[in-house]
């Protein structure tokens, strides 16, 4: 027996989760197929997503095809739970992208495929709702070979479609032949010859399915369970099976973490290699922590079950990690090395989608418990990494970093029905970045210039390459005094980095320490340490914010707005109303293309505006405009009020408030 480990993927409301229920039914999992609208689906559990009828939280489940066990995961198709879909990938050996046959290809439908190719997971497309009224078949396979610039092969043929009684004929196209032969020079030699056998295009289907080069195209109705068994038997024989040596050294990823009943964690892992028994000691994260695992159990037929271990290849709900987070890599204990662990490099956990551009602050009802508030925000980031939370403590708040608007009502949901915590939101904003302008050093130097630290910092902030983050160097030698206090600026500069001048992460620079001294331990006779003859980290962590602000001053700061790259399609006699719009929220259409009574706008839009311009779309072009956007880059602020965020720490920017608050005395 193989395994698979097969990601369901696809726009909002194309029918994921109904296939999802219909694959179930016809592997015998279930006896009756649970309904979106009723609440009833065996992958939407949370009360939220039976409520609104929208997958949130990814959720896995097993069934069985002969002598393969495929462990499906149903994931979010709003495209603000992109981060959910994003820690998925990550683990999958195969994937279904479905599509409807009516709606066709959608913006969240080529944002996946384009990651999906990126990443080479092996495709196999569905084409969903074949019994609905406005199905299409022909131009739908050109759409999707135009617009997700696939090489696609469809895997039969559709009867009556748009009809309740819609059917799915498989075999292979007679188009096949020549998309498989682009790939395969012996392939192409036979197919010139005429002499290519069905063995043979078989074959080469599953290869070059396997090695994402094509992607075979299923039609069906999850409803009505047309073109169901055709898409099982693809599954089965057209996508790889789970690698991994049970007997190499352990490395896994976690890709989800939960809570049980009892508040403990509970996180989904992926093992790419080794077996992962219960009590089993291991290592996990970046900082190396340390944990043993209490309960393990599997996926089969449905449900998950208890097991002693995880082998290579599987997923499994591990228990006892409380400090265990997203992202985690697992490897054996102690694992200090790759060499001892076998020399297995363990899977990075990485972004594939951009981040969130959207933050907004919340807003406690007023007989909400604070810290209970804190606590539910903390457990919902701990669950989702990418929902940032910055606590404000001047003010006593606590915003939260979005991707869009149904994400915030979502948020408001859940911390309503699980936590007991009633709050609303302050209105959206985006979230901007600063980025150096220029060159400027600082330096402030022990019993000098009226510092008050015993430590010595100077500091040079350089602009560093668009995207490249921040890094820190050093133009003293390491020796000059003790590695603690080095660590103590680097860590500190970091920190005072996640606000700049205007209140923003301050990014894509390198900052230098240019001088350091300290004093070094000292004591009388009889009698202990003198902290006031000798430094401390404190003293370092103290200092680094005035010199770092200073340097920041001098070097000058330029604050960027996120944009997104948008592509709007509507009937061209439309864009008179639309340009207008555009324009006033600063969209900068960058090219136009007619495509019959239709046009295609693509350009530049601010962040801040999409969420707008999506309302206003319907209006604008009589129901029949489609919207697709995304992050794309930062641009700089040249125009109207710098945006400015209010500061959460003590303020180094203000010299006397924060020695005041950090010594409690004015120097």
């Amino acid at each position: 027996m193989h395994l698979l480990n097969l990601g369901i993927l696809a726009h909002v409301d194309a029918g994921k989760t109904s296939l999802t229920e219909r694959l179930l039914h016809s592997a015998g999992v279930i006896d009756e197929i649970g309904s979106v609208d009723d609440g009833s689906t065996r992958t939407d559990t949370l009360a939220l997503e039976r409520q609104r009828g929208i997958t949130i939280k990814s959720a896995v489940v097993s069934f069985p095809i002969d002598d393969v066990t495929v462990n499906l995961i149903d994931t979010p198709g709003h495209p603000d739970f992109i981060a959910e879909v994003e820690r998925v990938l990550g683990v999958l050996d195969g994937a279904v992208l479905v599509v409807s046959a009516v709606e066709g290809v959608q913006p969240q439908t080529r944002v996946l495929m384009r990651t999906l190719q990126r990443l080479r997971i092996p495709t196999l497309l569905f084409v969903n709702k074949i019994d609905r009224r406005g199905a299409r078949y022909d131009d739908l396979l050109r759409a999707i070979s135009d617009r997700l610039k696939a090489a696609v092969v469809p895997m039969g043929s559709v009867e009556d479609i748009g009809t309740p009684g819609a059917g799915f004929r498989p075999g292979l196209d007679p188009g096949a032949p020549a998309v498989l032969a682009d790939h395969d020079d012996e392939l192409l030699a036979a197919y010139v010859e005429n002499t290519v056998s069905y063995d043979h295009l078989r074959t080469a289907l599953a290869t070059q399915t396997r090695e994402a080069l094509v992607h075979p195209v299923y039609f069906g109705s999850a409803i009505t369970g047309a073109g169901v068994d055709a898409l099982i038997t693809g599954i089965q024989e057209l996508l790889p099976a789970a690698e991994g040596d049970p007997e190499g050294p352990l490395s896994g990823t976690v890709f989800k973490v939960e809570r049980g009943p009892a508040g403990e964690k509970v996180a989904y892992a992926r093992m790419f290699s080794g077996t992962l028994r219960t009590r089993d000691r291991i290592t996990f994260g970046d900082d190396g922590e340390e944990g043993k695992v209490t309960a393990i159990s599997v996926f089969d037929h449905g449900t998950d079950i208890g097991s002693d271990s995880v082998p290579a290849g599987r997923i499994g709900r591990l228990r006892g990690l409380g400090e265990i987070r997203i992202g985690d890599a697992i490897q054996g204990f102690p694992g200090t090395s790759a060499a001892e662990r076998g020399g297995v490099a363990r899977k990075a956990y990485e972004h594939f989608f951009a981040p969130p551009t959207l933050e907004t602050v919340v807003v406690p009802g007023p007989d909400a418990d604070r810290r209970a508030l804190h606590l539910a925000l903390t457990q919902l980031a701990e669950q989702d990494p990418l929902i940032g939370l910055r606590h404000d403590e001047v003010r006593q708040e606590t915003a939260v970093s979005l991707y869009g608007e149904v994400q915030k009502e979502v948020i408001q949901a859940t911390l309503a029905d699980e936590f007991g915590v009633r709050v609303t939101f302050r209105e959206t904003t985006p979230l901007c970045i600063e980025r150096p302008v220029g060159t400027g050093a600082a330096a402030e130097f022990i019993k000098k210039d009226e510092n008050p630290f015993l430590a010595t910092v100077g500091l040079r902030v350089d602009p560093g390459p668009v995207g490249s983050g921040v890094r820190f160097a050093l133009e003293v030698e390491l020796g000059a005094m003790p590695y603690a206090f080095f660590k103590a600026v680097e860590d500190t500069v970091r920190e005072t980095l996640g606000q700049g001048l205007h209140g923003w992460r301050f990014t894509d620079c390198v900052v230098t320490m240019t001088r350091s001294g300290y004093w070094p331990r000292q004591s009388h006779a009889h009698q202990g340490f003198d902290k006031s003859m000798s430094s401390t980290g404190a003293d370092f962590r103290a200092l680094t914010p005035l010199v770092l602000v200073e340097a920041l001053r001098r070097a000058g700061s330029q604050v960027h707005e996120p944009m997104h790259r948008f592509r709007v399609e509507a009937p061209a006699d439309t864009l008179g109303a639309l340009l207008p719009v555009l324009a006033a929220v600063r969209a900068v259409p960058q090219t136009t293309e007619t495509r019959g009574r239709l046009c295609v706008l693509e350009g530049m839009v601010p962040a801040a505006q999409v969420h707008g311009l999506e309302r206003q779309l319907p209006g604008l072009t009589r129901g029949e405009g489609e919207w697709e956007s995304a992050f794309d880059h930062y641009a700089a602020v040249t125009h109207g009020t710098v945006p400015e965020r209010a500061r959460t720490d003590h303020n180094p920017l203000n010299r006397k408030e924060y020695l005041l608050n950090v010594t409690r005395r004015v120097a």
